[in-house]
């Protein structure tokens, strides 16, 4: 008996794992761009940053703040919805966990969490809740940043990313369908995290596993060319830290979040301090949505568990100001998102001679502001990756610093042989090949044709899964 069940048990798996890798297949093809449309046709939405922080007067508070410090006595989670819904929003997005590592809901994973506080009570339940009740949409955030775990720069550990899917796979499963995850503390300066310290690659397909249409955004993507999608279903654009989308030029998908208040999370200073004008942020809202981004403020509950007076009349203004006017234009296909790592990072490089000092190491270096710069003498410049070694790869994203190349052609070395991938003709700043998986110890660019002086500022290698 113990056999057949066994056997019972593992035949169910596979067909579940064969289940959502077809599931994942869809939404990264047919279903990719739609998932995009929908999102920037929501337009607008109201982040609500509550958690731990609220108590500390601080956005980044002591780790080891105690789990009683979290006690909203009036927590209502329709006061939010209703107020979202007064401002013609159309979802919500609430920090499960911070940078803290506190969570809000009922998680197995630690005992860091909501139901060790005086509440004892799932808010990410009671918002989801509210929300739907509400006719709104609901989404999620999650930091992989956390102090509290000391998960953070060389400190992580497999336990650390065992904990980071174990949660995920919470948020993902007991809370029914969730339109978006927004991640955050992840290749960021301040954060330090790496996509290779906790795999990006894993995460993504975990979450698409669980809830295909599920669109992921990484709120630190801007040292990543506006032109291109790398590490998020979506281009992300934190505001108030000075990150902009070009209004006239944005070619992709785009989300752009600003606080409404002063800072992210409630500070005792806030039911005495304006929040910011509603007619400015209806203009904001107007011309960030003509420019394919959907915009979301943030409102923070105080620490009852309320929105301020000062909040919901502000939102209630913006309402009277604002409706949407039907979904967004149609948006152009981008393709899918690099989400793996870059094997050609800080590998051996090689070029014909460059100009000056903008050297060929400048084109691997994780930094899309120094870039590689052909010299003007020569006359058909080339850019290799040496690997030292039979590697795979199947992806090459090649990102000009002003586009200029009009025709290049790639080539890989293999036991001693160049061997062509394909002729290119790639006119815009970043360009992404995808091709049949090649083994080869070298990769080569050769430019056939520029409309000026060709500089590189990254020459991308992947392996990516399929």
């Amino acid at each position: 008996m113990k056999k057949l069940l066994t056997a019972a048990f593992l035949l169910s798996f596979i067909i579940f794992k064969a289940s959502a890798q077809n599931n994942e297949a869809a939404t990264t093809t047919a279903n990719y761009t739609a998932l995009q449309q929908k999102f920037v046709n929501l337009k607008f939405g109201m982040f609500i940053h509550f958690n731990i922080p609220t108590y500390m007067d601080a956005d980044w508070p002591d780790p080891e703040a105690p789990a009683s410090a979290f006690n909203p006595k009036k927590l209502n989670a329709d006061q939010w919805a209703k107020a979202a819904k007064s401002a013609n929003m159309t979802y919500g997005c609430l920090t499960t966990k911070h940078h803290s590592g506190f969570c809000i809901w009922d998680t197995k994973t630690t005992d860091y969490n909501v139901m060790n506080s005086p509440l004892k009570r799932d808010v990410v339940k009671e918002y989801v809740d509210a929300f739907r009740k509400n006719d709104l949409k609901v989404m999620l955030y999650y930091s992989i940043l956390d102090t509290h775990h000391k998960l953070r720069p060389h400190n992580i550990t497999q336990k650390h990313f065992e904990m980071v899917k174990a949660q995920l796979t919470e948020l993902l499963t007991k809370y029914g369908k969730i339109e978006a995850i927004i991640i955050d503390g992840w290749d960021a300066p301040w954060s330090r995290i790496s996509y290779d310290d906790i795999n990006f690659e894993d995460v993504y397909h975990l979450i698409k596993s669980i809830q295909p249409n599920c669109v992921l955004m990484d709120l630190n993507g801007a040292k990543y060319p506006a032109e291109g999608l790398f590490y998020s279903d979506i281009k992300t654009y934190e505001m108030g830290a000075g990150q902009r989308i070009s209004k006239e030029n944005n070619i992709m998908p785009s989300l752009a979040c600003l606080p409404l208040q002063q800072n992210w999370f409630w500070k005792t200073s806030f039911p005495t301090i304006p929040v910011k004008d509603a007619a400015k942020m209806v203009a904001e809202l107007t011309t960030l949505n003509k420019a394919d981004c959907n915009f979301i403020l943030n409102v923070a509950p105080n620490r009852d568990g309320l929105f301020d007076d000062n909040a919901l009349v502000a939102l209630k203004e913006i309402g009277k100001l604002w409706k949407s006017d039907g979904p967004a234009p149609k948006l152009a296909a981008t393709g899918a998102p690099i989400i793996s790592s870059n094997i050609a990072k800080n590998k051996p490089s090689n070029s014909s001679w460059s100009d000056d000092s903008e050297i060929m190491d400048f084109a691997n270096d994780d930094d899309f502001t120094t870039s590689w710069t052909s010299s003007k003498t020569v006359e058909k410049p080339w850019y290799e990756i040496d690997f030292g070694y039979d590697t795979e790869f199947n992806t090459i994203a090649l990102t000009e610093r002003k586009p200029n190349i009009t025709a290049y052609h790639l080539e890989y070395l293999q036991n001693g042989v160049w061997k062509p991938i394909l002729n290119g003709n790639t006119t815009s700043r970043v360009k992404i090949h995808r091709f049949n998986r090649v083994w080869g110890t070298k990769i080569r660019v050769s430019i056939d044709k520029a409309e000026g002086q060709v500089s590189i500022a990254e020459f991308g290698v992947y392996n990516e899964r399929r």
